[in-house]
């Protein structure tokens, strides 16, 4: 149970979201722009604050804490399922190309790409679907996350007496998801995207306040203690197999290991790579990510903010995530996770904050962690609304007066709301939403979302039926395969996708000449342009193609390097394994020293 203090934090930091949504409310009503996308006037360094703060999130951070607790070292690769390397990309270069387009959302760039034929109307409906699709998956993820956490701290006994209706057990962390789902929800539809960046910078402070003290924790506790795990629990290094026996120490968590399929970890690391690496050259997914880069003043400080990402997420994030995970293992015995008789393990970070965090700090850290909740439910909210206003509704009635399109941004949210949170109440775990999203409909978008940028024969037909050849497999594929890890289907669903790609690409005509020299003088990719470059060419002697593609490939392999080691620093410190906390230090010392003189001083040549 809470302590009176830690409740008085709390209800201090929600009334500050309330203020908050109040404050920009005046901001976000002066237009489309200012709502959507904060005028585009928000300096880099917050957004990519706002956009850290996005992706801490309280799902997110305890699927984390659960799998370093379970997998050690090893760990800090199986977030590349997302993939987290994606950010690194943005920032050398895709950043740049999307933000030079100057539009509003996603769907709008595929105006962009393939105008506004048919083949670039199939495309731009098929990309809302999808975006839509994807938010209400997110949001439904946040929820579930969110009422398992705090049905720790505030057990349904306590409260069932002063509720006027039975709720089964099995729906109490869905009641709970609903009520602080609100507070998002208003500050987020009231404030826009100035609303979502300002509460994300009080959110991103408490939880780093947060983490230093929960690693403090642990690092003490560590120089008291034996960290009593397996052998291959210490090193990131893995063979073929995962041999990792729990056996003696935790029994428990061989069948989880059992259950989540990563026993054969050399497969599974290599189909990391594949989807990672594909993933990420595809760009990114029109979700809150998508929306902060389209925030930015120009396509330099996109590429900056998207570096600032992981450069403030990383090491703040790994403190808590390795300090909890530490801590449960050392005290396993302490703490709670049995829940309708069986041990779940998503509930380690809940439980360790039960157990070891003294009062105080554990509002702080609750406020943060709730905070971390509502800004990414705020971000993905704020995406879906920016879908269905501009891409729906203002296509179709383009002379909206602003108190209509007003109406419309607060409607749209409280309907988004109302599906996702229906939505959440046929998910049981964060682990089964989070493969869904990553494997099964991420997996759907790759090979479409890779041809756009760099092939430019691939028109609005090709987008549409590869986009729609991965969608229907991603939601058959948990029901016709409900045994299979959805990673281990993606080479079965990237080979449906690339036909559906290549198929629609030549039954149809290519994309409008026109709308392709458009697209390539602004957007300057790399890839298969050669026929448009020639064209271009012609009629502006002075454009210089893009021939950055090995030097982008080079700062890729630094910045992935680097981004790896900023997740694994923290986990040295905590464990007091010092000598390879200084050799990650010095590499990743070497890492910026390039990226300096290869990426960040060549911005003002490129961009």
């Amino acid at each position: 149970m809470l302590e009176i203090t830690d409740i008085i934090i709390i209800l201090c930091y929600l009334i500050a979201t309330v203020i908050l949504g109040l404050v920009a409310q005046k901001r976000a009503k002066r237009s489309k722009d200012d709502y959507l996308l904060g005028g585009k006037s928000i300096p880099w360094y917050m957004l990519g604050l706002s956009n850290a703060s996005g992706m801490f999130d309280i799902s997110g951070t305890m699927w984390l804490v659960t799998i370093t607790f379970v997998y050690g070292l090893k760990s800090i690769w199986i977030p590349w399922l997302w993939p987290v390397f994606n950010q690194v990309f943005l920032m050398i270069y895709l950043s740049a190309w999307l933000r030079r387009s100057n539009v509003t959302t996603g769907a709008e760039w595929i105006w962009f790409r393939f105008g506004k034929g048919k083949g670039g109307k199939r495309s731009h409906t098929i990309v809302v679907i999808f975006a839509i699709i994807s938010c209400l998956g997110f949001l439904a993820y946040g929820f579930i996350g969110l009422g398992k956490f705090v049905e720790i701290f505030i057990p349904w006994e306590t409260v069932s007496a002063y509720v006027p209706f039975d709720i089964p057990l099995k729906y109490v962390p869905h009641f709970y998801g609903t009520i602080f789902t609100l507070f998002a929800v208003f500050y987020a539809v009231i404030g826009g995207m100035s609303g979502i960046v300002f509460a994300d910078l009080l959110q991103f402070s408490i939880m780093t306040v947060s983490s230093i003290a929960i690693a403090y924790f642990a690092w003490e506790a560590m120089g008291n203690e034996n960290l009593n795990a397996p052998e291959e629990w210490f090193t990131p290094f893995f063979g073929w197999t995962l041999e990792m026996d729990w056996t003696g120490i935790i029994s428990e968590v061989n069948e989880k290991i059992q259950s989540d399929g990563y026993s054969l970890f050399g497969i599974f690391f290599m189909l990391l790579i594949f989807k990672g690496i594909l993933c990420s050259i595809a760009g990114p997914a029109p979700n809150y990510d998508m929306q902060k880069i389209l925030s930015t003043k120009s396509p330099k400080e996109a590429a900056k903010m998207s570096g600032f990402v992981s450069l403030a997420l990383m090491p703040t994030r790994y403190l808590m995530i390795g300090g909890f995970a530490v801590l449960g293992i050392l005290f396993y015995d302490q703490l709670n996770l049995e829940r309708a008789g069986t041990i779940d393990f998503e509930n380690i970070l809940p439980s360790a904050i039960n157990q070891f965090v003294p009062v105080g700090l554990t509002g702080l850290l609750l406020a943060g962690l709730l905070a971390a909740f509502m800004s990414t439910f705020a971000g993905t909210l704020n995406a879906a609304q920016a879908y269905i206003v501009n891409d729906i509704y203002l296509s179709k009635n383009p002379t909206a007066n602003p108190r209509q399109i007003k109406t419309m941004n607060y409607s749209s949210g409280i309907i988004v709301v109302i599906i996702s949170i229906t939505l959440g109440f046929f998910i049981t775990d964060v682990n089964s939403i989070t493969q869904w999203i990553v494997s099964a409909l991420w997996g759907g978008y790759i090979v479409s979302n890779i041809l756009k940028w760099h092939w430019w024969r691939f028109n609005g037909e090709g987008y549409f039926w590869g986009m729609l050849s991965g969608l229907v497999p991603a939601v058959l594929f948990p029901i016709i395969f409900p045994d299979t890890l959805e990673l281990y289907l993606f080479p079965l669903l990237f080979i449906i996708t690339l036909a559906g790609c290549i198929i629609g690409t030549y039954t149809a005509k290519p994309t409008d000449e026109a709308d392709l020299k458009e697209f390539y003088k602004k957007t300057r990719p790399w890839g298969f342009w050669k026929p448009i470059h020639d064209k271009v060419v012609e009629e502006d002697p002075q454009f210089k193609k893009n021939s950055l593609f090995k030097r982008d490939m080079f700062n890729i392999m630094v910045g992935t390097t680097a981004q790896t080691l900023l997740v694994i620093i923290p986990l040295y410190l905590i464990l007091r394994e010092y000598q390879s906390l200084l050799i990650c230090m010095s590499i990743l010392l070497v890492c910026g020293i390039l990226l300096k003189k290869f990426w960040w001083d060549k911005l003002d040549d490129e961009l």
